[in-house]
């Protein structure tokens, strides 16, 4: 039971009915009929239009009986009031004769049962309770009838009253006597004579009693309205989220109007507060789709914009110029956009409606505005005004209704103006008699009829600076301005029938809603139930009925990308980051040899100088006699090599190698087609390599600092360097001879090569001589093929070279360490060796252990727990095919949520025919409500 049908049944129960009083139920059912102005129907739509009654024994949004008291305390004294005159005293008398005859005649116990069997079902449907035989009815109502009699000793009865009393007592004895009846039945005949009395009674009940119970159904049918309302547009709001078809829709009240007509004031008396757009140009260039929830139990009213993801906003301040600037971003040579703008005002003070707010009419294009605007703008009307849309018409009482730009465009559209209300705004600017001709129309009648409204707050009104602005609500002021002009003019009485007031037409805004809404339901069920089965089809046949959600997607990409990861880490190990290292530092030491000790390329073609201790001596060289150099040369190598920065460079050399397997193990997984995804991932390994690195290098330089000022070399060191190095000058030599291959290709064939080599030699070696510099072309030979002639002569210099070391790596001499002078290639890769053992080690305890551990913990952060749930929607609807696979699945579940909130509807219309059946005929009502 609602608050309010609680609090107005207390009042009234501790304003008539004594304390202690035995009561007796019947039930009763709300009957509502379609007041004046509803929705004309054919067919099914008629019976749709009528009003829909609550099954029986139940309100609007619990399913608790319903209940009528009435007490014999509170009925008998007014009986005895209304029998103190003569007529009634006789009439009293005739029906208490009249009964106890009926005993006498021994008519009295078939007509009591017959009475007391329906009292009986009726207790049994409303109360709960059942009663096993006749006789328990008969008992309970015989000691309702005692207490009452007892309560009617305790005030003063006329001397008739007393005497139908005794009489009832002792006429039940003898009469049983008389027939020879059991000690039981006596009782049966009281309590019929009782029964008879309690109906006559009744038949004399005043006329508040109705009154009261109208109210109370009023209450009833209001709360019924309400609920419906409710739940329809949240199946509305479920039908806007599965898609934009036509058919798949419910109606809403589209709000049109000229530009100064009063519509926004309209719209923020309604919610009441002021929350639309304003300016001096036009400001309202997009639809706002307004659903207003009613939501009794808030303890703040607040704004959504579900679109945007902002949420719970409770400034109307805020919402008003969030509404400005979304309009405002439509550019002016656009004009007006259909894209709409989706708002939901949660409040204790607003029905439950589903309204939108579109851009006024104008009928003269202003200058800074462009020529196509009044035109744009009827097309968007035009477009949201059609079938099934309920159209709220607002014109100004100061403007004919003949000119009303609004009811112009809805006689387009509703000729017959059956889904049309007008409202007339700012009817204090116009006599009382005009206002009352403008509602009552018949020239420009409309089915649903017309509503005034006073909307405009009073400047003088005390505090009207704060209902005017910031979160002040309006509707107290609105409705006091309101009562106080319609009040003084006897125009506007209730007399007069004329609806007016806000309050009014947000009554009316909700019948029409709701029996718009229900008109609709069936075919739109209709359209759900052929969406629902293509929707299954597709996603039985194209995915194989495999469930599919945004977090189960990522999470079995996460799961992929770790196993994938898994085995990664599993093959890369200390094996792996000695071959890296070890690659990197005979770059190194190559590099060492090559400006030390090999040929260095030139740049021009004038004769070289004489080297004074050529490679080719060092076999036979003297290093600590008077060829000291080859001695300065290989220390000074060596100590480049080991003050090269070997911690930074083994470092990030494998830092880098993960990263480049991070990347392939992306391009590999699913994570490939999500670009969110990769840049966290590469993100995260990023990240956790740029934390590891600076202090592992800086580790590392510390343990391989011994070796930058004493290298000592064991026997095989020196043997494994001299195979390694072997190896390196092989790869080197393969290297330039492909390189000399590529150029030659590149030059037209080895013949010109050679041809050109040939005269760089003679040139070099002072056989030619150039006049100038040679850069312009000499010799016959262009400059591009000059160019590549130096460049042949550098490999082939660098290829002799290396043969050259290979043979004497080779040799005898190089396989002793104490040649090491002779041999620098050797010594320089042994020590490369030493540093590689050392950086490896160190490297896989800190660098990889420490990644390994880290990395898939980091991915659960900023893949998994770290996500917002629209981040997880946007990565999952990265993949076109996922994302296909999620508007199916998404789509299928919203119609099969939509089809249940149908079929709550669909039950309680079951609910609702049970209940007439049970009724009895003469208290059927002619129609009922009928939603499929």
């Amino acid at each position: 039971m609602s608050g309010r049908l609680t609090s107005a049944r207390l009042a009234q129960i501790a304003r008539r009915t004594p304390a202690n009083t035995p009561r007796l139920h019947r039930l009763f059912y709300t009957t509502n009929k379609l007041p004046s102005g509803g929705l004309l129907r054919n067919g099914a739509g008629a019976r749709l239009a009528q009003r829909r009654a609550w099954p029986l024994g139940s309100y609007a949004l619990h399913n608790l009986p319903a209940t009528r008291s009435i007490s014999f305390a509170r009925v008998i004294p007014k009986l005895v009031t209304k029998f103190a005159t003569a007529g009634a005293a006789a009439g009293g008398a005739v029906i208490a004769g009249v009964s106890y005859i009926q005993y006498q005649a021994g008519q009295a116990g078939s007509w009591a049962v017959n009475i007391f069997n329906k009292t009986y079902d009726g207790a049994s449907e409303i109360a709960g309770e059942g009663v096993d035989t006749v006789s328990g009815i008969f008992g309970r109502i015989s000691d309702g009838w005692g207490k009452t009699k007892e309560d009617l000793q305790k005030v003063e009865t006329p001397e008739w009253l007393q005497r139908l009393i005794a009489k009832d007592e002792s006429g039940g004895d003898e009469g049983g006597h008389g027939r020879g009846q059991g000690p039981e039945e006596p009782k049966k005949g009281g309590a019929a004579a009782a029964a008879a009395g309690v109906g006559a009674a009744a038949a004399y009940a005043p006329a508040d009693e109705d009154e009261d119970r109208t109210e109370e159904e009023k209450i009833a049918r209001d709360e019924q309205m309400m609920m419906l309302t409710k739940k329809m547009i949240e199946i509305r709001g479920l039908l806007q989220t599965v898609g934009q078809s036509e058919s798949l829709t419910l109606p809403s009240i589209v709000v049109i109007g000229s530009q100064s007509s009063g519509k926004s004031s309209v719209l923020e008396a309604i919610v009441g507060h002021e929350f639309l757009p304003k300016g001096h140009n036009m400001v309202t260039r997009r639809p706002i789709e307004l659903t207003l929830v009613h939501t009794p139990d808030a303890s703040a009213e607040y704004g959504e914009f579900p679109a945007l993801g902002l949420s719970k906003v409770t400034d109307f301040g805020q919402i008003q110029k969030t509404l400005t600037d979304l309009n405002l971003a439509v550019p002016v040579t656009d004009c007006v956009s259909d894209d709409p703008i989706q708002l939901r005002i949660h409040s204790p003070n607003v029905p439950d409606l589903s309204l939108i707010d579109l851009p006024g009419y104008i009928q003269v294009v202003g200058r800074d505005q462009p020529p196509e605007l009044k035109e744009k703008i009827a097309q968007l009307c035009e477009k949201y005004i059609k079938p099934p849309n309920v159209i709220l018409a607002i014109s100004a009482a100061d403007v004919d209704l003949a000119n009303s730009t609004a009811l112009r465009a809805s006689r387009k559209v509703d000729p017959r103006g059956e889904r049309t209300i007008g409202v007339i705004t700012k009817m204090d600017l116009v006599d009382a008699e005009r206002g009352a001709s403008l509602l009552s129309d018949r020239k420009y009648a409309l089915r649903l009829g017309y509503v005034g409204v006073v909307c405009r707050v009073p400047s003088n009104a005390s505090g009207s600076k704060l209902f005017s602005r910031g979160n002040g609500n309006i509707t107290n002021a609105i409705a006091k301005n309101e009562n106080a002009y319609f009040g003084s003019h006897a125009e506007f009485s209730s007399d007069s029938q004329l609806a007016v007031g806000t309050s009014n037409l947000k009554k009316k805004l909700m019948y029409v809603l709701e029996q718009t809404m229900a008109a609709s339901l069936k075919t739109t069920s209709e359209a759900i139930q052929r969406e629902l089965a293509e929707a299954t089809y597709e996603y039985k046949v194209q995915y194989n009925e495999r469930p599919l959600s945004a977090e189960s997607y990522l999470a079995e990409s996460l799961d992929g990308f770790k196993h994938s990861f898994r085995g990664f880490s599993d093959a890369f190990g200390r094996p792996q980051v000695r071959e890296l290292l070890k690659h990197e530092l005979d770059q190194q030491v190559l590099n060492l040899l090559a400006q030390r000790y090999w040929n260095r390329p030139f740049e021009d073609l004038s004769p070289p100088l004489p080297e004074t201790d050529p490679l080719s001596s060092l076999p036979k060289a003297d290093p600590e006699g008077e060829h000291q150099i080859w001695q300065i040369k290989l220390d000074s190598s060596s100590a480049a090599l080991t003050k090269l920065g070997v911690g930074r460079l083994a470092t990030s050399v494998v830092a880098n190698a993960i990263q480049a397997h991070i990347d392939r193990l992306v391009a590999n997984s699913r994570f490939a087609a999500h670009p969110f995804a990769r840049q966290a991932i590469t993100e995260a390994s990023t990240s956790i390599l740029k934390d590891l690195s600076y202090d592992i290098a800086d580790e590392l330089e510390i343990c391989i600092k011994p070796y930058k000022y004493r290298i000592e070399l064991e026997d095989n060191e020196w043997a494994r360097g001299r195979e390694n190095v072997t190896a390196v000058l092989k790869e080197e030599l393969k290297v330039c001879e492909a390189a000399a291959k590529r150029l030659e290709d590149q030059a037209g064939g080895r013949k010109k090569v050679r041809d050109v080599m040939a005269f760089i030699d003679r040139v070099r070696n002072g056989q030619v001589v150039l006049e100038g510099d040679g850069i312009g072309g000499a010799g016959g030979f262009s400059a591009p093929l000059l160019a590549k002639g130096r460049e042949a002569v550098f490999l082939r210099d660098r290829t002799d070279v290396l043969k050259m070391r290979l043979l004497a790596v080779k040799s005898k001499q190089c396989a002793n360490k104490k040649n090491k002078y002779h041999c620098p290639e050797v010594f320089l890769d042994a020590v490369a060796d030493k540093l590689t053992t050392t950086a490896d080690l160190f490297l896989d305890a800190e660098l990889l252990s420490k990644f390994y551990y880290n990395f898939p913990r980091e991915l659960d952060a900023r893949l998994g727990r770290g996500l917002s749930q629209s981040e997880i929607d946007r990565f999952a609807r990265e993949d076109p095919k996922i994302r296909r696979h999620l508007d199916v699945v998404r789509r299928k579940d919203l119609l099969e949520t939509v089809l249940k909130e149908m079929e709550s509807l669909r039950q309680l219309e079951a609910r609702e025919k049970r209940s007439i059946r049970r009724e009895p005929k003469e208290e059927r009502r002619k129609g009922g409500w009928s939603l499929f």
